[in-house]
């Protein structure tokens, strides 16, 4: 192992996300999921905007990228989000046509689901 960098790492600020259609990506995180946009500021070099979306409150943020030719869309992100109520969040995502899988109830483990954004991004809601 090589030395320790002097200046130490504070934080996660961002999970970057590959989306087809910005526009599209913004209704559903924002309309549907009822994150907030902090940011979107066009940037020539992704041939888009740098879009950040997050729940209220949240100091760490999604990033809705233009998606790379060579890194398509459809990934498990890895990302996990929070809720107070996993069944009733659920039950309304299902209600607004979300691909969402079943709610798991294991014993012992919190509430939780998984979920796909319209580019099939796979994300997971726990309670």
């Amino acid at each position: 192992m090589g030395e320790r960098v002097s200046t130490a790492i504070t934080g996660i600020r961002t999970v970057a996300v590959p989306v087809t259609d910005q526009d599209r990506a913004v209704e559903f995180y924002v309309g549907t999921l009822g994150l907030e946009k902090l940011l979107d500021a066009p940037i020539e070099q992704l041939g888009g905007r740098w879009i950040e979306v997050a729940p209220p409150g949240s100091t760490t943020s999604i990033a809705l990228v233009p998606a790379p030719s060579n890194a398509p869309t459809g990934a498990e992100t890895g990302i996990r989000l929070t809720t107070a109520d996993a069944a009733s969040l659920h039950k309304e995502l299902v209600e607004r046509g979300v691909d969402v899988d079943d709610l798991l109830l294991w014993e012992g483990v919190p509430p939780m689901f998984a979920f796909r954004d319209p580019d099939g991004n796979g994300l997971v809601i726990v309670e």
